[in-house]
């Protein structure tokens, strides 16, 4: 059973007068306060599960909306709707909490990169661009327009043909021919 201890309360509220030793003997300023929190306690508890899924969480969530309870103690004029103003207090709290939370990370066993993924460093890449540029260069001007237009300027094959104005099986055989020489160029050899 959660005991309720405020640490702190409204300027109109008086102060709680606590033992800290014994936390069952907190004494509340406010005594009817104190007996609505021992009556209806179960109930509010009950309401508080209902929006949390943890057991543990509706005791945090019913303390949290308890104390705002008790800061408000005496602005409440109808205490007949007590329960009422603290289930809104519950719902308001848990709205929050809900708003406010935070991405929760997890230990696992298996790390969720691939293997083969590192982040390379940016001077190797720039090595490795250079290197593929200059074994583009080396390509006849034709299969290097292809090629750039394939795969740099991202144009299907139709798209390719109709630049060049050639057949789309003229394409495909010069870019496969070109792809061919590339793979078979020394200075891309750390690459495969």
């Amino acid at each position: 059973m959660t005991t309720l201890v405020c640490t702190s309360a409204s300027n109109a509220a008086a102060p709680a007068t606590r033992t800290l030793s014994n936390p069952s003997l907190v004494t509340l300023s406010y005594p009817s306060f104190s007996a609505y929190v021992k009556a209806r306690q179960p109930l509010l508890l009950r309401t508080a599960r209902s929006l949390t899924a943890n057991p543990s969480d509706a005791e945090d969530l019913l303390q949290t909306a308890l104390a705002k309870t008790y800061v408000a103690w005496e602005r409440i004029e109808d205490h007949r709707a007590l329960d009422g103003y603290v289930r809104r207090a519950l719902l308001n709290t848990r709205t929050s909490q809900w708003r406010k939370r935070k991405v929760d990370e997890f230990a696992c066993d298996e790390l969720p990169e691939p293997d083969g993924v590192h982040s390379s460093d940016p001077a190797e890449q720039q090595a490795l661009h250079d290197a593929m540029w200059r074994a583009i260069m080396k390509l006849p001007a034709r299969q290097r327009a292809m090629v750039v237009l394939r795969y740099y300027e991202d144009l299907s094959e139709v798209q390719t043909a109709e630049v060049l104005g050639v057949s789309v099986g003229t394409v495909k055989s010069a870019v496969s021919r070109a792809l061919g020489k590339l793979r078979e160029d020394p200075e891309l050899e750390p690459v495969r």
